[in-house]
């Protein structure tokens, strides 16, 4: 109920907000994070870090994806044409036998992250094992 004012001819109430209500709920609230906060325990998350990797890569092949989505192939030096299509084969062929070969797939910055994931799909549907994105840091 709005106090009262008797002051001059006729009663007006005063319009102010009551604060005590509002200082009862904010120290209940305090009163129970007081309470439940020491019983949540922290959890752990296991990340992984960058020296984690088993063994370096013998051999890394390299796919560049040029700024007109050309595709290129570069093995020990040797740059090759590529199409789509036909990446995953060649990458394949140049793996050979040798499980621990590594593939970086390195595109321009113009190129649609839609061909990036085109290329990536169909060499690990080809199953190669070790694909990975080649990043330029930022000066």
């Amino acid at each position: 109920m709005p106090a009262v004012s008797s002051r001059g001819r006729g009663r007006r109430t005063i319009a102010e907000i009551n604060m005590v209500p509002f200082i009862d709920v904010m120290l209940v609230l305090l009163i129970i994070f007081m309470v439940t906060a020491p019983m949540i325990t922290p959890s752990m998350v296991d990340l992984p870090s960058v020296g984690k990797a088993a063994k370096q890569p013998d051999k890394v092949i390299q796919v560049v994806i040029q700024k007109d989505e050309r595709l290129e192939l570069v093995s020990d030096g040797k740059t090759n044409n590529a199409t789509l299509n036909s990446v995953a084969a060649s990458v394949k062929n140049l793996i050979g036998q040798d499980s621990n070969t590594a593939v970086v797939i390195s595109a321009d910055r113009t190129v649609k992250y839609e061909t990036v994931v085109k290329v990536m799909d169909s060499l690990q549907r080809a199953g190669v094992a070790r694909v990975g994105l080649s990043v330029q840091l930022a000066p």
